[in-house]
């Protein structure tokens, strides 16, 4: 049985449209006397103290650690619904996008690795064009696929959440520097009262909130990226129980957060990340090794990757389409995954966080590069096949 989505056409569309604005806004900022201003901003010192207690950060870092900590917490929610009681729960609706997210985080990787296999700084961000955006993929898909059967659409979030929980496993192992055991026990005893809190059926929502907070921080403090307390304090949320005023505790708190983090904490973030100066830049910076492999990985290997693994899987009777969806279809959401964005920028905050800025400048043009042309290719695809779909309803109602 699939549960309804937590997602609508139109506010999918208006939430890629929101992201993209501010990347644009950023880049106008980044590349006009206003880059003072831009700078400036990003770097204003917000510290909070209690006691001993002290985290200072410049609010760049706040909306990186601090934000994308909430963002995380709902990605949380959403995955643990899904699996739980919703279209993941049944394992035929697991295979196919559960291989195409596999295959969507190996194959990018190879590419990036093939063109910075001997730089072992800039083999860091192996994991950059691993990631999708689903944002801005749902968003591209609601303006441009209106047309196309649920299924391809539900195929989609499926794939981008599998690419979720990747994310954050290899964030996880991969970019967690210098622990602290003190500040990660104190985590864990955070969680423990967070797992006592659901056993005694806790109702208050604050009471949660509460202590999450308190393992944000110290997650914070410990040298593991301080996003995964979002995710892990998201599976001690009670999925059925009745909060304070009588709804379902996970669903109502990812329904309330979700235009929250749509309209404000995604676009607030890329507009703090994509800022890229062109000032001064040449056409080296485009063909630069990190660059190459973001670019190439996002654009080729993802469709690539995830295309070739779901016909293999289709051929082989692995597992079937999406129903009522065909190959040309496939191939445009397959497109769509490639667009990193938000998600890519942010492992690239992390990969290369103690290098030179040069790096953060490949980055950014990397994703934005990859990004761009899988979803204007995506879109094309995806626009064309859908309005075949709608000609093909056409003429069989009226038949």
């Amino acid at each position: 049985m699939v549960t309804k989505l937590p997602f609508n056409l139109s506010q999918d569309a208006a939430s890629g449209v929101v992201l993209v604005g501010a990347a644009l806004l950023a880049m106008l900022f980044a590349n006009t006397p206003l880059s003072v201003l831009y700078t400036d901003f990003l770097e204003i010192p917000v510290v909070i103290k209690f006691g001993g207690f002290e985290i200072a950060k410049p609010l760049l870092l706040w909306i990186n650690d601090g934000l994308m900590a909430v963002f995380f917490f709902m990605i949380g929610l959403e995955i643990k619904r899904e699996l739980m009681e919703g279209h993941l729960s049944s394992p035929s609706q697991v295979i196919l996008p559960g291989i195409a997210a596999v295959a969507g985080i190996v194959f990018p990787a190879l590419v990036y690795a093939y063109f910075n296999q001997h730089d072992p700084i800039a083999i860091k961000g192996w994991a950059i064009p691993s990631a999708t955006d689903i944002a801005f993929a749902l968003g591209v898909f609601a303006l441009f696929g209106k047309s196309l059967p649920t299924t391809l659409k539900l195929f989609l979030l499926s794939v981008a959440i599998f690419d979720d929980i990747g994310a954050i496993i290899i964030i996880a192992i991969f970019y967690s520097q210098d622990l602290s055991t003190l500040s990660l026990t104190i985590a864990l005893c955070g969680l423990v009262i967070l797992f006592i809190l659901n056993q005694m059926n806790m109702r208050r929502q604050a009471m949660y909130i509460l202590v999450g907070v308190v393992v944000w921080a110290a997650v914070l403090k410990s040298g593991v990226h301080a996003t995964l307390a979002g995710f892990a304090l998201a599976w001690f949320i009670p999925l059925k129980l009745q909060n304070e005023d009588g709804h379902a505790m996970l669903p109502h708190l990812e329904h309330k957060l979700h235009p929250w983090v749509a309209f404000f904490i995604l676009p607030i973030f890329a507009f703090a990340n994509a800022g890229v100066s062109l000032a001064g830049a040449e056409l080296d910076l485009l063909f630069n090794s990190v660059t190459l492999g973001i670019a190439l990985g996002l654009f080729l290997g993802k469709q690539v990757g995830i295309f070739s693994a779901c016909w293999l899987a289709v051929k082989m009777r692995i597992a079937p389409l999406p129903k009522g969806t065909n190959f040309t279809q496939l191939y445009g959401v397959t497109l769509l995954c490639g667009i990193g964005f938000t998600m890519s920028l942010f492992i690239g905050t992390l990969a290369f966080a103690n290098q030179d800025l040069a790096y953060q400048l490949n980055v950014k043009v990397g994703v934005l590069a990859g990004s761009i042309m899988s979803a204007i290719l995506g879109a094309a695809v995806l626009y064309f096949s859908s309005r075949q779909s709608a000609t093909n309803q056409h003429l069989s109602r009226n038949a």
